[in-house]
């Protein structure tokens, strides 16, 4: 979903706090706002840190803090497509460490980096739940396993290949 901002800092202070609102009373609301706010805007943007700490009366540190801590909270805009690849145990017995070295090459960029086309984010996870069929990868989050240099190769070109 795009983005909606304002000529000042890019980020609709109101659209913010429209996210926060109906969250904003539950135990616990920190994950389950920054859950609803990467949903509406793709991540966290850095405005939106203070305007949650302020509908939930917490400090900026409190909320920068839990953003940074966990891995699935981004803090940059993502490309139209997202590939995870299982980083656990199964997966590195198993060709992660190689896949994701070839990845990284095909895509020319590390993990939590955007190709310059825009099309792919690549980012680590540490557990997609197929152990079975290692090594595993989720692709917008579909999960494929036994994932080989070539298919990952197939389904980046067609990720590319998409508008």
């Amino acid at each position: 979903m795009a983005v909606q901002g304002n000529a000042h800092n890019g980020v609709d202070p109101e659209v913010v706090r429209s996210v926060v609102a109906p969250l904003k009373h539950l135990p616990g609301a920190l994950l389950p706002v920054l859950r609803a706010i990467q949903d509406r805007f793709g991540y966290i943007p850095k405005e939106a840190i203070g305007l949650v700490a302020q509908e939930l009366n917490l400090s900026r540190a409190e909320v920068y803090g839990v953003v940074t801590f966990y891995h699935d909270f981004r803090r940059h805009p993502p490309g139209r497509h997202i590939l995870k690849i299982c980083q656990a145990e199964a997966c590195q017995a198993l060709g992660c460490v190689e896949l994701t070295d070839y990845a990284k090459r095909l895509l020319a960029v590390d993990f939590h980096e955007t190709t310059l086309d825009g099309s792919l984010t690549l980012e680590p996870v540490y557990c997609l739940g197929n152990c079975a069929c290692p090594p595993s990868v989720m692709l917008d989050g579909r999960v494929y396993g036994r994932m080989t240099k070539e298919r990952l190769k197939h389904m980046v070109e067609r990720c590319q290949s998409s508008t």
